[in-house]
């Protein structure tokens, strides 16, 4: 038996890098799988039909997570599709059932992966681009996990996953309204985890390092060597890496663990910084 036999589980941003290592994951131990997505609509077709092929079930949903109400809409279609009345793809907060959602739906995991990492130096930092980050990724984190949480108590329950990142606790340069966002992220996931946990929800983060996509050597193979050297794993992160750990956190083994970051980053964080 698989470890999430039975479970419906909406991934934010699955189209690619992280996302698509966590929904192919969840697909494989058992679960369907909603694979949201906002522009990359072809990459997050790819991996519903790569997880069809393998005799899975899945869709695809649309919806810009900047806009509260769509958060809202797409949580409702993904729980109206896995209680099997959501046709093969719908459109999310794009325009899909949206209202109907949550009546007799089922979603009993999301993981909120999506999420922007743009550079930008502090002393040249507008008040717009702080806001594009923040909403992106934390405001559609607190959306998405209202509206699952409210469908999961009232079917006794369920698991949520924030992916943060190891740069909530040690910033990179121009990373600022990146690294204060995770770092919310995390906190955040804490106290969901303190309010949901007597609906029956669990909630944790996942704080990935360096994870590893096509391109990325050759566009900063200084940061890449540099990685590789310093890592105790001596590796980049994969993100079937990340897909493992999400997978843990919405299974039965971790049935007494909430509130908790889980940092995945091959050691990183244990070496010293002095």
């Amino acid at each position: 038996m698989t470890l999430l036999d039975g479970q419906v589980a909406l991934v934010t941003g699955a189209g690619g890098g992280i996302g698509r290592g966590v929904a192919l994951r969840f697909a494989e131990e058992g679960a369907a799988v909603a694979v949201h997505c906002r522009t990359a609509v072809e990459a997050a077709r790819d991996v519903a039909a790569r997880i069809r092929e393998r005799g899975g079930r899945a869709t695809v949903l649309r919806a810009d997570l900047t806009d509260e109400d769509a958060c809202r809409r797409l949580v409702e279609e993904a729980a109206d599709w896995g209680g099997g009345r959501g046709g093969r793809e719908g459109r999310g907060g794009q325009g899909g059932q949206g209202g109907q959602g949550g009546r007799g739906g089922r979603l009993t995991a999301l993981v909120n992966n999506a999420g922007v990492q743009p550079l930008r130096e502090l002393p040249g930092m507008t008040a717009t681009e702080w806001r594009t980050v923040v909403d992106t990724n934390l405001t559609s984190v607190f959306a998405c996990t209202q509206a699952a949480a409210r469908i999961m108590r009232a079917q006794g329950g369920g698991t949520v996953t924030h992916i943060a990142s190891i740069e909530a606790g040690a910033p990179a340069p121009a990373h600022a309204h990146y690294s204060a966002s995770k770092a919310a992220v995390v906190m955040h996931a804490r106290s969901a985890a303190l309010e949901y946990g007597p609906w029956g929800v669990r909630v944790n983060t996942v704080s990935p390092g360096l994870i590893d996509r096509e391109g990325l050597a050759g566009a900063w193979p200084e940061g890449v060597r540099r990685w590789r050297e310093a890592a105790p794993t001596g590796r980049l992160g994969r993100p079937e890496d990340v897909g493992d750990a999400c997978v843990f956190l919405a299974s039965r083994l971790a049935s007494w663990v909430t509130g908790h970051d889980l940092v995945v980053d091959g050691g990183m964080t244990a070496r010293p910084s002095w």
